[in-house]
């Protein structure tokens, strides 16, 4: 973790000022070099060894040549800590990882041409600002979705959460019980995000206008509810399947959470069931990202162009609860996926999502005076050690 936090400090440090960008370094594809190797989220690539109807990478293999090694990240930071070492052909970054990575050249323009599924991409995300610099595309759109409030449902009965304060105030919980101890939170510090969207609804005379372009005075009140939250909290969680058990044998009431864990606790016939509160949600829309020294570029060229066949996509977004890049993976019956699935999943929910992206220094808003991801990073390590 030592080593995490200085490998992504000591970028984020580097002002995050985005050089010009370059022209696509890939012109043509060559031979298959024989394998592809990948940093990316816990079960966002299945090869059958969960559960053998989600595999998404045998048949790649297979038509291609190309083998698929995955190296799993669960934080961002440790995926800019990863390519920021080397050795990897590709990364599912999310927007708090992205420019990050573009920042630092860690990563090479994507020749769209050479991506034949390009226009089946969702038009919200085909130049969503973090991967796209200057109209150059830095990756090519994988998976989105919300950061949602999962909960027990023998703890909450009939009065379902409606709001984030659950895990944010003391209260009394509908079995009767204090949140004290039964409530987890992310061990990211992109987590301070999620106490400004709080804010944003509970303190508006704060002005915030984006959870990530907090200026100095909004910045020092979130900081103060996450040291509020310190009373509360059980354990950060980082670890997906670390969180399922804790939700299945710690009496955790309440949780951010990712989609995927509440599918699978469902599965498994745990009392679970999410929600996007009214305050909204923070979210991720992550991207298959190529590192600027790519070993197996045509490889990696296959697989991104393979991710957007929307069977592929229908089944990722069963499996991971989230929506798909291509829109057409929710109705045209190839995958597992329809369009109530869809729905449920919270495609028709885009607006109400605050996508992870990187703070900087030079912002928007704010005067262009907001707090950098560098502080965040710092910051919230103290936070978690009750500073």
């Amino acid at each position: 973790m030592q080593h995490v936090l200085k490998s992504t400090t000591a970028l984020c440090a580097a002002a995050l000022v985005v050089a010009q960008p370059l022209a696509a370094q890939v012109t043509e594809l060559g031979t298959p070099e024989g394998e592809v190797r990948i940093v990316a989220w816990p079960g966002y690539i299945e090869r059958g060894e969960t559960m053998a109807e989600f595999d998404w990478v045998t048949a790649f293999e297979e038509e291609t040549g190309c083998m698929v090694r995955v190296q799993t990240a669960n934080t961002s930071d440790e995926m800019v800590a990863l390519m920021n070492e080397g050795g990897f052909d590709l990364v599912t970054a999310s927007g708090d990882a992205s420019l990050r990575l573009v920042a630092g050249e860690r990563v090479q323009p994507i020749n769209i041409d050479l991506i034949p599924s390009w226009g089946d991409i969702d038009p919200r995300l085909q130049d969503a600002p973090w991967h796209t610099v200057d109209g150059v595309h830095y990756g090519v759109p994988y998976m989105w979705g919300p950061n949602v409030l999962m909960y027990n449902t023998d703890v909450f009965g009939d009065s379902p959460p409606t709001s984030w304060s659950v895990v944010f105030e003391e209260q009394t919980l509908p079995d009767g019980q204090s949140n004290t101890g039964r409530v987890q939170a992310y061990d990211g510090p992109i987590h301070v995000a999620d106490a400004a969207l709080y804010l944003m609804a509970h303190q508006p005379d704060l002005g915030i206008t984006s959870p990530y372009e907090l200026n100095q005075t909004q910045y020092d009140a979130a900081l103060n509810l996450l040291r509020q939250q310190r009373q509360l909290v059980s354990r950060y969680w980082h670890d997906a399947f670390i969180q399922i058990d804790d939700f299945k044998n710690e009496g955790i009431a309440a949780s951010g959470s990712w989609p995927f864990q509440v599918n699978l606790l469902q599965a498994d016939g745990a009392p679970i069931a999410s929600v996007i509160p009214e305050e909204g949600a923070t979210g991720w829309a992550d991207t298959t990202m190529m590192h600027a020294d790519a070993p197996n570029p045509t490889c990696s060229y296959l697989w991104m162009e393979h991710t957007l066949s929307s069977n592929l996509m229908s089944d990722l977004s069963v499996w991971f609860g989230a929506n798909p890049a291509v829109p057409a993976a929710c109705t045209d019956g190839r995958g597992m996926q329809n369009a109530e699935g869809c729905t449920l999943n919270g495609m028709d929910d885009f607006e109400r999502i605050r996508f992870w992206t990187t703070p900087v220094t030079n912002c928007e808003s704010q005067d262009g005076q907001c707090v950098p991801y560098y502080r965040w990073v710092s910051d919230y390590i103290g936070v978690i050690g009750g500073r």
